[in-house]
Protein backbone atom coordinates (compact mmCIF):
# COMPACT_ATOMS: atom_id res chain seq x y z
CA UNK A 1 0.00 0.00 0.00
CA UNK A 2 1.63 3.61 -0.94
CA UNK A 3 2.00 5.64 2.00
CA UNK A 4 0.84 9.37 2.79
CA UNK A 5 4.34 10.30 2.51
CA UNK A 6 5.30 8.80 -0.92
CA UNK A 7 1.79 9.88 -2.25
CA UNK A 8 3.31 13.68 -1.22
CA UNK A 9 6.49 12.92 -2.29
CA UNK A 10 5.61 11.43 -5.85
CA UNK A 11 3.29 14.88 -6.23
CA UNK A 12 6.09 17.27 -5.32
CA UNK A 13 8.37 16.00 -7.89
CA UNK A 14 5.74 16.08 -10.38
CA UNK A 15 4.65 19.42 -9.97
CA UNK A 16 4.41 22.04 -12.13
CA UNK A 17 3.16 25.57 -11.74
CA UNK A 18 2.57 25.61 -15.16
CA UNK A 19 0.06 23.09 -14.86
CA UNK A 20 -1.62 24.49 -11.19
CA UNK A 21 -2.22 27.72 -13.49
CA UNK A 22 -4.30 26.59 -16.43
CA UNK A 23 -6.31 24.21 -14.19
CA UNK A 24 -6.83 27.69 -11.37
CA UNK A 25 -7.51 29.85 -14.74
CA UNK A 26 -9.68 27.66 -15.98
CA UNK A 27 -11.79 27.46 -12.94
CA UNK A 28 -11.38 30.92 -12.33
CA UNK A 29 -13.03 31.75 -15.65
CA UNK A 30 -15.85 28.85 -14.83
CA UNK A 31 -17.10 30.90 -12.10
CA UNK A 32 -16.92 34.05 -13.39
CA UNK A 33 -19.21 33.00 -16.04
CA UNK A 34 -21.33 31.73 -13.84
CA UNK A 35 -21.73 34.97 -12.72
CA UNK A 36 -20.60 35.05 -8.87
CA UNK A 37 -19.14 38.19 -8.99
CA UNK A 38 -22.76 39.79 -9.30
CA UNK A 39 -23.10 39.31 -5.52
CA UNK A 40 -20.49 42.67 -5.29
CA UNK A 41 -23.65 44.27 -6.93
CA UNK A 42 -25.92 42.87 -4.64
CA UNK A 43 -23.90 44.03 -1.92
CA UNK A 44 -23.65 47.39 -3.35
CA UNK A 45 -27.35 47.29 -3.66
CA UNK A 46 -28.14 45.53 0.31
CA UNK A 47 -25.58 48.62 1.57
CA UNK A 48 -27.56 51.55 -0.09
CA UNK A 49 -30.46 50.37 1.42
CA UNK A 50 -28.98 49.94 4.97
CA UNK A 51 -27.45 53.27 4.77
CA UNK A 52 -31.06 54.78 4.24
CA UNK A 53 -32.82 52.73 6.74
CA UNK A 54 -30.59 52.50 9.74
CA UNK A 55 -30.34 56.24 10.22
CA UNK A 56 -34.21 56.13 10.76
CA UNK A 57 -34.45 53.85 12.97
CA UNK A 58 -30.94 53.09 14.98
CA UNK A 59 -30.33 56.95 16.08
CA UNK A 60 -27.40 57.60 17.57
CA UNK A 61 -25.62 54.64 16.96
CA UNK A 62 -25.85 54.41 13.24
CA UNK A 63 -22.44 54.40 12.69
CA UNK A 64 -21.49 51.31 14.73
CA UNK A 65 -24.42 49.55 13.30
CA UNK A 66 -23.57 50.39 9.93
CA UNK A 67 -20.02 49.63 10.05
CA UNK A 68 -20.92 46.41 11.63
CA UNK A 69 -23.84 45.59 9.19
CA UNK A 70 -21.18 46.38 6.05
CA UNK A 71 -18.40 43.92 7.69
CA UNK A 72 -21.09 41.13 8.36
CA UNK A 73 -22.79 41.06 5.55
CA UNK A 74 -19.52 40.82 3.38
CA UNK A 75 -18.53 37.78 5.26
CA UNK A 76 -21.60 36.22 5.03
CA UNK A 77 -22.06 36.70 0.91
CA UNK A 78 -18.31 35.27 0.86
CA UNK A 79 -18.70 32.79 2.90
CA UNK A 80 -21.81 31.28 1.31
CA UNK A 81 -20.16 31.64 -2.26
CA UNK A 82 -16.76 29.58 -0.83
CA UNK A 83 -18.89 26.82 0.27
CA UNK A 84 -21.54 26.69 -2.74
CA UNK A 85 -18.52 27.19 -5.14
CA UNK A 86 -16.27 24.85 -3.35
CA UNK A 87 -18.35 22.06 -2.72
CA UNK A 88 -19.19 21.77 -6.45
CA UNK A 89 -15.86 22.55 -7.87
CA UNK A 90 -14.54 19.04 -7.90
CA UNK A 91 -18.25 17.25 -7.57
CA UNK A 92 -19.21 18.93 -11.06
CA UNK A 93 -16.09 17.39 -12.58
CA UNK A 94 -17.34 14.03 -11.25
CA UNK A 95 -21.22 14.18 -12.34
CA UNK A 96 -19.86 15.24 -15.96
CA UNK A 97 -17.16 12.48 -16.36
CA UNK A 98 -14.54 15.37 -17.37
CA UNK A 99 -12.39 13.82 -14.20
CA UNK A 100 -12.05 11.10 -16.37
CA UNK A 101 -10.25 13.17 -19.10
CA UNK A 102 -8.18 14.97 -16.41
CA UNK A 103 -6.67 11.93 -14.29
CA UNK A 104 -5.70 10.43 -17.91
CA UNK A 105 -3.53 13.77 -18.48
CA UNK A 106 -0.01 14.40 -17.13
CA UNK A 107 -1.77 16.89 -13.95
CA UNK A 108 -1.07 15.02 -10.66
CA UNK A 109 -3.74 15.28 -7.97
CA UNK A 110 -1.77 17.78 -6.09
CA UNK A 111 -1.75 20.40 -9.17
CA UNK A 112 -5.10 19.64 -9.86
CA UNK A 113 -6.21 19.99 -5.76
CA UNK A 114 -4.35 23.24 -6.22
CA UNK A 115 -5.29 24.91 -8.89
CA UNK A 116 -8.89 24.45 -8.04
CA UNK A 117 -8.02 26.08 -4.51
CA UNK A 118 -6.30 28.59 -6.59
CA UNK A 119 -8.69 29.97 -9.09
CA UNK A 120 -11.29 29.90 -6.50
CA UNK A 121 -9.36 32.11 -4.22
CA UNK A 122 -8.63 34.40 -7.15
CA UNK A 123 -12.39 34.81 -7.42
CA UNK A 124 -12.53 35.19 -3.59
CA UNK A 125 -9.72 37.74 -3.51
CA UNK A 126 -11.82 39.80 -6.19
CA UNK A 127 -14.93 39.45 -4.35
CA UNK A 128 -13.34 40.49 -0.96
CA UNK A 129 -11.72 43.59 -3.10
CA UNK A 130 -15.05 44.40 -4.53
CA UNK A 131 -17.00 44.20 -1.50
CA UNK A 132 -14.50 46.56 0.89
CA UNK A 133 -14.77 49.38 -2.04
CA UNK A 134 -17.87 49.38 -2.20
CA UNK A 135 -18.44 49.21 1.99
CA UNK A 136 -15.61 52.19 1.82
CA UNK A 137 -17.39 54.12 -0.13
CA UNK A 138 -20.93 54.12 1.45
CA UNK A 139 -19.73 54.38 4.95
CA UNK A 140 -17.93 57.75 3.00
CA UNK A 141 -21.21 58.90 1.02
CA UNK A 142 -22.73 58.75 4.89
CA UNK A 143 -20.11 60.54 6.27
CA UNK A 144 -19.71 57.68 8.85
CA UNK A 145 -16.54 57.96 10.83
CA UNK A 146 -13.87 55.09 10.21
CA UNK A 147 -10.25 54.20 10.71
CA UNK A 148 -9.31 52.79 7.17
CA UNK A 149 -6.24 49.99 8.56
CA UNK A 150 -9.03 48.14 10.36
CA UNK A 151 -11.20 47.56 8.27
CA UNK A 152 -8.50 46.78 5.54
CA UNK A 153 -6.97 44.32 7.77
CA UNK A 154 -10.60 43.15 8.50
CA UNK A 155 -10.72 42.52 4.36
CA UNK A 156 -7.49 40.66 4.52
CA UNK A 157 -8.47 38.44 7.52
CA UNK A 158 -11.90 37.67 5.63
CA UNK A 159 -10.02 36.63 2.62
CA UNK A 160 -8.00 34.31 4.61
CA UNK A 161 -10.68 32.99 6.32
CA UNK A 162 -12.54 32.10 2.51
CA UNK A 163 -9.27 30.44 1.59
CA UNK A 164 -9.68 28.11 4.76
CA UNK A 165 -13.15 27.76 4.11
CA UNK A 166 -12.57 26.55 0.56
CA UNK A 167 -10.08 24.14 1.28
CA UNK A 168 -12.56 22.54 3.57
CA UNK A 169 -15.13 22.27 1.04
CA UNK A 170 -12.83 20.63 -1.23
CA UNK A 171 -12.01 18.44 1.40
CA UNK A 172 -15.74 16.99 2.07
CA UNK A 173 -16.40 16.98 -1.50
CA UNK A 174 -13.86 14.41 -2.80
CA UNK A 175 -14.93 11.66 -0.73
CA UNK A 176 -19.18 12.96 0.33
CA UNK A 177 -22.29 13.92 -2.23
CA UNK A 178 -22.52 17.65 -2.85
CA UNK A 179 -25.56 18.22 -0.30
CA UNK A 180 -23.71 16.38 2.55
CA UNK A 181 -20.06 18.58 1.56
CA UNK A 182 -22.39 21.76 1.68
CA UNK A 183 -23.61 20.98 5.53
CA UNK A 184 -20.05 19.94 6.74
CA UNK A 185 -18.36 22.79 5.52
CA UNK A 186 -21.17 24.93 7.10
CA UNK A 187 -20.86 22.97 10.25
CA UNK A 188 -17.10 22.84 10.45
CA UNK A 189 -17.53 27.02 9.76
CA UNK A 190 -20.23 27.40 12.69
CA UNK A 191 -18.07 25.22 14.82
CA UNK A 192 -15.28 26.85 14.07
CA UNK A 193 -16.20 30.75 15.39
CA UNK A 194 -17.94 28.84 18.50
CA UNK A 195 -14.71 26.34 19.48
CA UNK A 196 -13.02 29.31 21.38
CA UNK A 197 -16.47 29.97 23.67
CA UNK A 198 -17.08 26.05 23.97
CA UNK A 199 -13.64 25.77 25.91
CA UNK A 200 -14.32 28.85 27.99
CA UNK A 201 -17.93 27.21 28.76
CA UNK A 202 -16.53 23.92 29.61
CA UNK A 203 -13.92 25.45 32.05
CA UNK A 204 -17.00 27.40 33.92
CA UNK A 205 -19.02 24.13 34.00
CA UNK A 206 -16.13 22.35 35.36
CA UNK A 207 -16.78 19.37 34.07
CA UNK A 208 -13.97 16.80 33.50
CA UNK A 209 -15.43 15.02 30.33
CA UNK A 210 -16.95 18.28 28.93
CA UNK A 211 -14.04 20.45 29.03
CA UNK A 212 -11.94 17.17 27.57
CA UNK A 213 -14.06 17.27 24.81
CA UNK A 214 -14.12 20.67 24.03
CA UNK A 215 -10.14 20.75 24.02
CA UNK A 216 -9.55 18.17 22.09
CA UNK A 217 -12.53 19.60 19.14
CA UNK A 218 -10.58 22.82 19.72
CA UNK A 219 -7.20 21.67 19.00
CA UNK A 220 -8.41 19.66 15.80
CA UNK A 221 -11.26 22.40 14.38
CA UNK A 222 -9.82 25.32 12.82
CA UNK A 223 -10.49 28.32 15.56
CA UNK A 224 -11.72 31.07 13.16
CA UNK A 225 -12.50 33.49 15.32
CA UNK A 226 -8.78 34.55 15.04
CA UNK A 227 -9.58 35.35 11.58
CA UNK A 228 -12.72 37.56 12.31
CA UNK A 229 -11.49 41.10 12.98
CA UNK A 230 -15.16 42.73 12.32
CA UNK A 231 -15.42 43.87 16.02
CA UNK A 232 -11.98 45.68 16.29
CA UNK A 233 -12.31 46.94 12.82
CA UNK A 234 -16.28 48.63 13.99
CA UNK A 235 -14.01 50.16 17.10
CA UNK A 236 -10.83 51.37 15.21
CA UNK A 237 -8.60 48.23 17.03
CA UNK A 238 -5.76 47.17 15.72
CA UNK A 239 -4.46 44.12 17.13
CA UNK A 240 -1.03 43.75 18.20
CA UNK A 241 1.39 42.56 14.94
CA UNK A 242 2.32 39.26 16.66
CA UNK A 243 -0.90 38.34 16.91
CA UNK A 244 -1.93 38.93 13.78
CA UNK A 245 1.36 37.72 12.20
CA UNK A 246 0.66 34.24 14.30
CA UNK A 247 -3.04 34.05 12.85
CA UNK A 248 -1.73 34.27 9.65
CA UNK A 249 0.76 31.50 9.89
CA UNK A 250 -2.51 29.76 11.54
CA UNK A 251 -4.87 30.81 8.38
CA UNK A 252 -2.01 29.31 5.94
CA UNK A 253 -0.63 26.19 7.91
CA UNK A 254 -4.52 24.88 8.55
CA UNK A 255 -5.04 25.51 4.78
CA UNK A 256 -2.46 24.20 3.54
CA UNK A 257 -2.97 20.93 5.83
CA UNK A 258 -6.20 20.55 4.31
CA UNK A 259 -5.07 20.67 0.89
CA UNK A 260 -2.83 18.23 1.54
CA UNK A 261 -5.43 15.60 2.95
CA UNK A 262 -7.38 16.54 0.12
CA UNK A 263 -5.00 15.83 -2.47
CA UNK A 264 -3.90 12.01 -0.83
CA UNK A 265 -7.86 11.43 -0.62
CA UNK A 266 -8.14 12.58 -4.49
CA UNK A 267 -5.26 10.58 -5.41
CA UNK A 268 -6.54 7.49 -3.77
CA UNK A 269 -9.96 7.55 -5.54
CA UNK A 270 -11.03 5.06 -8.09
CA UNK A 271 -12.22 6.79 -11.36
Amino acid sequence: MISFSQILWTASKRISLIRIWAVASNVFREVVRDRILFVIGFYAVLMLAASRILPEIAGAVQDKILLDFGAASANLLGVVIAIFVGTNLINKEIEKRTVFVIVTKPVSSLEFILGKHLGLSGVLAILVAGMMVIYLAILSIAHINYQLMPLLLTGFFLFLELCLVTAAALLFSVFTSSILAILLTASLYLVGHLSEGMVKLAGITKNPSFQDLTDKLYLILPDLSRLDLKNDAVYGVIPHADTMLLNVGYAIVYTAALLVMTTVIFSRRQF
